[in-house]
C-alpha cells in the first residue's frame, strides 16, 4: 500500500445549484477555492443521472443513464487532478420512489436540490494510469 499524511486546510459546506451537474459543481468549487486535493459528502435529490459501473474483465466502464428524479441518498468522492485539471471522483447512492437503490461512479447528474461538505487537504494529488487496472489512479 502506497500512502502519504496529509492535513486539512480547511473545510465548506455548499449548497449546489439547481439545474447545474452535480460532478461541475464539485469541479467548479474546487477550481474557485484552489484545492488539489480533498474529500467530500453529499446529499440531496436529481434528476437524469448517468451512473457508470466498472467491469474488471474488460476494463471498461458501462454507462446507464437514469432520466427520472431519484433521492441522492449518499454521495462521497475526492478531489484530485486528472490530465492537469481538477477531477471530482465521485460515487453515490441513489434511490427510487420505491426504495430501491442505484449505486455506483456517478458520472452526471442534474441537481435539483444539493448539500455538499468538503475538507481539503494541504498537497497537490495527481492521477496517473494503472497498468494492472487499466485506471486512473492516486500517484503517492
Amino acid at each position: 500500500m502506497d500512502y502519504r499524511e496529509v492535513d486539512s486546510t480547511s473545510e465548506y459546506v455548499c449548497r449546489l445549484d439547481h439545474g447545474a451537474d452535480w460532478r461541475e459543481e464539485i469541479e467548479s468549487f474546487a477550481d474557485e477555492r484552489a484545492i488539489d486535493a480533498g474529500f467530500f459528502y453529499g446529499l440531496g435529490a436529481v434528476q437524469d443521472a448517468e451512473i457508470w459501473f466498472y467491469d474488471q474483465q474488460r476494463q471498461e466502464y458501462d454507462a446507464v443513464t437514469f432520466p427520472e428524479p431519484l433521492e441522492m441518498a449518499a454521495c462521497m468522492g475526492n478531489v484530485s487532478h486528472l490530465d492537469g485539471e481538477r477531477f471530482a471522483h465521485t460515487h453515490a447512492v441513489l434511490s427510487r420512489p420505491d426504495g430501491t437503490a442505484l449505486a455506483g461512479h456517478l458520472n452526471s447528474a442534474t441537481v435539483f436540490a444539493g448539500e455538499l461538505y468538503v475538507r481539503a487537504f494541504d498537497t497537490h494529488l495527481e492521477r496517473a494510469h494503472d497498468e494492472p487496472t487499466d485506471l486512473d489512479l492516486w500517484e503517492l
